[in-house]
């Protein structure tokens, strides 16, 4: 079976994208203007902006705030179509895209840029017991089992360890969610379940580190670890967890943390799809490039985003919303100079920062020129980086009236409707 739009397509070259994320849009858009047919292939038929998922998991947000219909982005060029679906695998020697549903896209030219998937390290339990927030799905998840417990203890009463949610992960992504909870449970209980006793509740965030925020400098660490033990959290550093079940989490030390839930914001793996691949890997089960950014033997083909192990220093480069973004554009420039003729160009990342909101007015960011902003001035700037972020007006514009009403009415409580 092959795919109507392989078939309908003339004699212009094909290029694949797999993957509707950062690194996928940021590659179509590179080659939107070249002469090319273009088919964008993801399991969802939206692009979900990653660094607010956990808002949505803690009901700062909708989800259609930051979910972008894949359609809408690509009804303005002639020559991009979107094709729903699962890949199944990929056959770079015979240059074909497979789907789960059997469709088979040809390709000329190949751009992998899926993303990545939560990484559970092989901790026993984790994976069955812990909750991600790496997409939309996840951080709906997350938010229904937040409050669905909350109802249930408003209605039945609560034991010791019911509402203790234990974060598991120092980096951005798990100091976000601890602030945005602690923050979260002090409004909650002051407005909606006041019948709740808020000592029930707790936020534990377990670092295996010495410190949180480990990329950033310690002085901005330090001001972060400073701000979530003043809204309540119970920081753990040089803390590891040995095993996770369905009511708790056992530390390698060998305490026992009762809890209703735990959230997952430890790293990120390759995916599913990677480990399929039949190329060379690097760390984490990403997809070995070289400096164009093409897979190991197969020029025309090309990964991007956190799918692609690209060499930073000693390291490799993060898998974060620039990264991203940056590898998807340039594998995209170089689909067009291979076409072309022209030599093609080695990647060269340009940092351009990276920051961490911890709730209200609290934030950090490190910028290039070695610029270190904390506090309002950090927030303040993630707040407008994230605005411009942002694909589609309509986002943008919603996520602004959402962000203002929740700073003007904050006391008012969340407002969320659980379950299906």
């Amino acid at each position: 079976m092959v795919d109507r739009a392989d078939r309908d397509r003339d004699a212009r070259p094909h290029v694949v994208i797999v993957g509707a994320g950062f690194a996928g849009l940021a590659a179509a858009g590179a080659l939107a203007e070249a002469p090319v047919d273009i088919t964008i292939v993801d399991r969802h038929n939206y692009n979900t902006f990653q660094p607010l998922l956990y808002q949505v998991a803690t009901a700062g947000l909708n989800p259609g705030d930051i979910a972008y219909p894949v359609r809408t982005y690509v009804r303005d060029h002639e020559h991009v179509r979107f094709r729903e679906g699962d890949v199944a695998d990929v056959d770079l020697d015979g240059r074909k895209v497979v789907c789960a549903d059997g469709g088979v896209l040809d390709y000329d030219y190949l751009v992998l840029a899926t993303g990545a998937a939560t990484n559970f390290f092989g901790v026993p339990g984790a994976e069955q017991n812990a909750l991600g927030i790496y997409t939309l799905d996840d951080a709906l998840k997350v938010r229904d089992r937040i409050f669905t417990q909350l109802e249930q203890a408003a209605a039945l009463g609560t034991s010791e360890g019911d509402l203790t949610v234990v974060v598991v992960g120092g980096g951005p992504t798990g100091v976000e969610m601890a602030g945005s909870l602690a923050e979260l449970r002090s409004v909650a209980f002051a407005t909606s379940y006041r019948d709740v006793d808020p000592a029930m509740s707790k936020v534990v965030l377990i670092e295996m580190q010495s410190r949180l925020l480990g990329a950033f400098d310690p002085a901005l660490s330090d001001y972060a670890l400073h701000e979530l033990e003043r809204r309540g959290v119970d920081v753990r550093l040089g803390t590891t967890v040995k095993e996770i079940a369905d009511d708790r989490v056992v530390l390698s030390s060998g305490e026992v943390l009762h809890c209703g839930l735990v959230v997952w914001g430890a790293g990120v793996g390759a995916g599913e799809l990677a480990e399929r691949l039949r190329c060379d890997k690097t760390g984490g089960g990403r997809i070995l490039v070289d400096e164009h950014l093409a897979v190991e033997g197969h020029p025309e083909a090309f990964a991007a985003g956190d799918l692609a192990g690209v060499a930073l220093g000693d390291g490799l480069l993060p898998q974060l919303a620039q990264p991203a973004i940056q590898t998807g554009a340039h594998a995209g420039r170089q689909i067009e100079r291979m076409m072309s003729g022209a030599a093609l160009v080695a990647f060269r990342y340009k940092d351009k920062g990276t920051m961490a909101t911890i709730g209200r007015r609290s934030a950090v960011a490190e910028l290039p020129f070695k610029i270190r902003l904390r506090g309002t001035a950090a927030w303040l700037a993630w707040l407008a980086l994230h605005l411009v972020t942002l694909i589609g007006f309509r986002n943008r514009l919603s996520v602004l009236v959402n962000w203002a009403w929740r700073y003007v009415a904050w006391r008012r409580g969340p407002k969320v409707i659980v379950g299906g």
